[in-house]
């Protein structure tokens, strides 16, 4: 009987063992979370690039270029005669108050005139912080520099360039 008996006391003991066994202590964190909601960025153009009337010198051999700055300057040399309303192509964009938006414009496009094309190179902000929240908007300005030369043919010159804004 004792050996049975300690058959019967080790088989009791294994099970209260695996039945009352103390589970080890869970390891325990925590994560922050966070969500930033905007509003959609909406773009819209306010007004065209324009750099008015240009009068190519009568000189037989020149270069010269004339710009428009994003701050609305017009710079026409002397070499040259400019005429007419210029001003600086104009954007608004609206969407959430204090956000950077990263503003992208081709460096450089193609007017196209009845008798060739002219390059021009555009000068826009890189990005820009909403002054407020939808509308009105914050304004913003795309300027560009036109290079003539002696060569170029005249006739009206024309052409469109794409603007995107995007949180950053």
């Amino acid at each position: 009987m004792t050996a049975s008996w300690r058959k019967s006391s080790a088989v009791a003991a294994l099970l209260v063992a695996a039945c009352c066994a103390v589970p080890a202590a869970a390891a325990t964190t925590t994560a922050a979370v966070a969500a930033s909601v905007n509003k959609p960025l909406v773009i819209s153009r306010v007004a065209d690039l324009s750099f008015g009337t240009i009068l190519l010198s009568a000189a037989t051999n020149f270069t010269a270029s004339v710009s428009i700055g994003q701050n609305g300057v017009f710079t026409c040399p002397a070499t040259l005669t400019c005429t007419g309303a210029t001003s600086p192509a104009t954007y608004n964009v609206q969407g959430s108050k204090q956000s950077p938006v990263q503003i992208n414009v081709p460096p450089s496009m193609t007017l196209t005139g009845p008798y060739g094309t002219i390059t021009m190179t555009t000068s826009a902000p890189s990005s820009l912080v909403l002054a407020n929240s939808g509308f009105p908007g914050t304004d913003f300005n795309i300027g560009g520099t036109l290079t003539l030369t002696n060569a170029t043919p005249d006739g009206l010159y024309t052409g469109t360039f794409a603007v995107t804004a995007d949180y950053q």
